[in-house]
């Protein structure tokens, strides 16, 4: 069974790594064996979970990536390749949100969220992609998460994103199927990153979230690794287009009983 879940002498591409959930996936794939090519805008950012995932005795090629410019998508996926001669795994993390009122979300605000999360997400894809498909393998993760499937107020472009995300994923797995290239959708519902930190400040918001997660908390780093492995290796070689949801059932709609 474990040859199944092992990663050794795979490459993964994980874009988004400097913070958050791309450093959580960066370290449950390096623990199963795996190579990586870790992303962010500045190289920079990336210091630090570079040298840590190292110790974990994988090779770890740090490269610059901005998902809402071509020639920048391009270079890397060359870069990975000329580095490693392939790239096995794909886990499409980078993105953005504003939060604001619906009434309040200005044009600009769409376009950066909706393209840094949806038009970047393909574009990678499909750059990467190019590869797989010559190679006969590959396992493409794009990273939606609860709002792929549900609404929430404040969030309408990155709602919007994100279900366009779990679209794009059914829609890329009917292309490259018959090549040899698995795409699935990871949702997770709420964790605490970066992007989300002020929420999770608020007590008040807190409670009310817990309320509503069956499982009664927040996801912890942990709680993603088996989902990200298991998409990520041999063992899900027959699943393709689907979403999975790593929320603790708040997808459910599920609130405590008052009786």
């Amino acid at each position: 069974m474990n040859a199944l879940f092992d990663l050794t002498n795979n490459v993964a591409v994980i874009t988004g790594a400097s913070r958050g959930l791309g450093q959580y996936f960066a370290r449950a794939l390096a623990k199963s064996g795996a190579d990586l090519v870790l992303t962010a805008r500045n190289v920079n950012d990336l210091t630090d979970i570079v040298a840590e995932i190292s110790k974990l005795g994988v090779q770890v090629l740090a490269l610059p990536l901005d998902v809402n410019n071509q020639n920048s998508i391009n270079h890397m996926v060359d870069e990975a390749i000329a580095y490693y001669g392939k790239i096995d795994i794909l886990v499409n993390n980078a993105g953005c949100n504003i939060r604001k009122p619906a009434l309040e979300v200005s044009w600009d605000d769409w376009e950066l969220v909706v393209n840094t999360n949806l038009r970047g997400a393909f574009f990678v894809a499909q750059a990467v992609a190019k590869h797989m498909v010559k190679e006969n393998y590959g396992r493409i993760i794009n990273i939606g998460s609860v709002t792929s499937v549900s609404g929430f107020a404040g969030l309408a472009p990155y709602c919007a994103s994100r279900g366009g995300i779990k679209q794009l994923t059914m829609s890329l797995a009917d292309d490259w199927g018959q090549s040899g290239v698995t795409v699935n959708c990871l949702a997770p519902g709420w964790f605490e990153t970066a992007q989300n930190k002020v929420l999770y400040e608020n007590e008040e918001w807190l409670s009310y979230i817990c309320d509503r997660i069956p499982l009664g908390r927040p996801g912890q780093p942990h709680d993603l690794d088996g989902a990200v492995v298991f998409l990520a290796s041999k063992s899900s070689e027959y699943v393709t287009g689907q979403t999975l949801l790593v929320d603790g059932g708040i997808s459910t709609g599920a609130t405590k009983a008052t009786v």
